[in-house]
């Protein structure tokens, strides 16, 4: 039998509160927002859109976007359980981005860069043509403008629908950093949970500074995986972000509270180099 809403009581509006996926602390969003994405009760990383993030690391208003309508296509005409193409609009629909990733250029604490975010909400962040074609350009406009190149991580590796296509980014990524690298201009590697498999094992790894946010998970393949390959058993915690600064892979865990004024410290110390 249904039950009549009682008169005069007003339902709550939704999307006024999240619920905490750690502590299950429900909060309010708007307050959320003040605390950087972090749960105020247990200290829980909500995961950002790339936009939020820009926002958050950019000064305002001094973004400006490159290459927003490059599109992936369908090299292999790939079909899992669905077509790779209505998968692709489904990832577009649901984040209004073309791929996973933003690229362009601004200033941080008036220091100009060229910047990179990736989205792990447009299908976990993986690198296809895309990333590593919008990438490699944002690469090649610091070398001519002589500017840093910041990269902010969170994938799940290559995109699989686009096979050897994905895996050629990891070589070309990696080689318009090398040129950036014989050119003495910094790069910058910021990695967020999480940044795994193809995007670990190249550009994310390259960096002159690799900073991590607190308790990223970060790694190539899943424990299993590489217990059954090395038959060895891994020590617990062996792809935390804590664990990598502890044997030197990581060089700074920020609190993403501090993560712009970290960036203009570093830019700060870069500039007189650059």
């Amino acid at each position: 039998m249904a039950v009549e809403r009682p008169k005069g009581k007003k339902s709550v509006p939704e999307g006024l509160w999240t619920e905490c996926k750690k502590c299950g602390q429900t909060v309010y969003n708007k307050e959320l927002e003040k605390n950087f994405r972090i749960c105020p009760t247990c200290g829980y990383y909500f995961r950002l859109s790339a936009q939020e993030r820009i926002n958050f690391l950019l000064d305002e208003g001094s973004f400006k976007e490159s290459d927003i309508d490059m599109k992936s296509n369908d090299p292999l005409s790939f079909y899992d359980t669905r077509k790779y193409v209505e998968r692709l609009e489904d990832a577009r629909k649901k984040t209004n981005l073309f791929d996973a990733i933003i690229t362009g250029e601004g200033t941080i604490g008036k220091h100009s860069v060229s910047i990179g975010v990736m989205d792990f909400r447009f299908m976990g962040g993986s690198m296809g043509s895309v990333v590593g074609e919008k990438i490699t350009r944002a690469v090649e406009k610091a070398i001519d403008k002589k500017t840093v190149v910041i990269i902010v991580s969170t994938s799940g590796g290559a995109r699989m629908q686009e096979g050897m296509f994905s895996l050629m980014q990891m070589a070309k990524t990696s080689a318009a950093l090398s040129r950036l690298s014989k050119m003495d201009l910094p790069f910058i590697s910021i990695l967020t949970d999480p940044t795994t498999a193809g995007v670990s094992a190249s550009f994310a790894m390259l960096g002159d500074v690799i900073i991590s946010e607190p308790k990223a998970l970060i790694g190539f393949a899943g424990p299993r995986v590489i217990e059954q390959t090395i038959k060895q058993k891994l020590p617990e915690g062996f792809q935390s972000a804590e664990f990598l600064l502890e044997h030197g892979i990581v060089d700074l865990i920020v609190e993403r509270k501090e993560l712009r004024n970290t960036l203009i410290k570093l830019l700060n110390f870069f500039k007189n180099k650059i």
